[in-house]
């Protein structure tokens, strides 16, 4: 009943402005269509400029309302740089949108139709045409330059002392898998998948799977760095840490990696934001599929000794096949040497 209504009334709206359309031809009519034409020219500069100011007021207030306010501080070191960027970038683009929009209004205002006032004819002017084009060029080559720096910053190398931490997407969940002792994971094989005791496709003939243990959330040292190896299981999705300020593609097939160094436990996080309850969340942010809503993981960022107490509480998840399919190894595809050598060569790349 409610959408007939909202249908309803949109029409009622378009029939109400076809109507005052209406009404105005049959007044140019009657007053003379030049006369009626500069009067409505006026009312329409006079309302263009009306809307100027209050859109401005409109964004200044609206700016002054949720500042700081959304995700608050970045949560890890890149993160801050990238706030930086973001703020330049704002700051330059807002300067124009408003130098442009108080000209576009203006000229609407000052040059609409007036008796003895003719528009002068100005078709073509190198001069002009090269300042607005080469400016524009050179500031948007700067801020690309700026973004590719931390693009590159953010996607090389890890550091030596960094942790790993493999997070492959499928619909609609995260599979979160972390190295044992060796701190190195194992190699996959897609045949190898099995929802129950084998959700990555582990190669259980690769002894570096064998300490190898899935997480149902991350769990990251504050101040380490963490190199995030990422993947996907079936479609595209989007590995999205909004506090960090980080994001990246999980496609499958191809690994993609991206590091970053935490700067404030969960626990700094709820001093911080006030708020008990507050999680570092990862989120999806490519559509995957109608689960894509509820596509999301918690992120725990805690001490050396949080995180090592933690590792310590939890079993391999070669142990936990094994326990699933009772004794002996749990039955699996066998990968092809080429696939499982391909895919070593993969990891070890990373």
């Amino acid at each position: 009943m409610s959408g007939f209504l909202a249908v309803l009334v949109v029409v009622l709206i378009f029939i109400v402005i076809f109507q005052i359309a209406k009404a105005s031809e049959y007044v140019s009519i009657l007053k003379g269509e030049k006369k009626a034409r500069q009067q409505n020219n006026r009312i329409n500069g006079f309302l263009l400029i009306a809307f100027l100011v209050l859109g401005l007021i409109g964004v200044y207030y609206c700016n002054e309302l949720l500042k700081g306010k959304i995700l608050g501080e970045a949560a890890s070191e890149q993160g801050d740089s990238i706030d930086n960027m973001i703020m330049w970038t704002l700051v330059i683009t807002g300067v124009v949108f408003v130098i442009t929009q108080i000209l576009l209004f203006w000229f609407a205002f000052k040059y609409q139709e007036k008796e003895g006032q003719a528009a002068f004819y100005f078709p073509h002017n190198n001069k002009l045409e090269v300042i607005w084009t080469v400016i524009p060029a050179i500031a948007l080559t700067i801020l690309v330059a700026i973004g590719l720096r931390h693009w590159f910053a953010i996607t090389s190398e890890a550091p030596k002392d960094a942790m790993v931490v493999e997070i492959t997407g499928k619909q609609f969940n995260w599979l979160i898998r972390y190295p044992g002792k060796d701190g190195q994971l194992g190699s996959k094989f897609f045949k190898n998948i099995n929802d129950a005791t084998n959700p990555v496709g582990q190669d259980w003939d690769d002894n570096l799977n064998k300490d190898d243990f899935m997480a149902t959330e991350m769990h990251l040292v504050v101040g380490k760095p963490v190199k995030l190896i990422i993947g996907s299981r079936d479609v595209v999705h989007d590995v999205g840490l909004s506090h960090f300020r980080l994001k990246m593609d999980a496609v499958p097939g191809i690994p993609t990696t991206l590091w970053f160094t935490p700067k404030f436990t969960t626990t700094q996080m709820k001093d911080k934001t006030g708020n008990p309850d507050f999680v570092y969340e990862i989120s999806c942010d490519q559509m995957c599929g109608a689960g894509h809503y509820s596509m999301k993981a918690n992120i725990v960022v805690e001490t050396q000794q949080e995180f090592d107490a933690w590792v310590a509480k939890q079993k391999s998840q070669y142990a936990l096949a094994h326990e699933a399919e009772g004794s002996g190894a749990p039955a699996q595809p066998v990968a092809p040497k080429e696939a499982k050598d391909s895919t070593q060569k993969a990891v070890a790349a990373l």
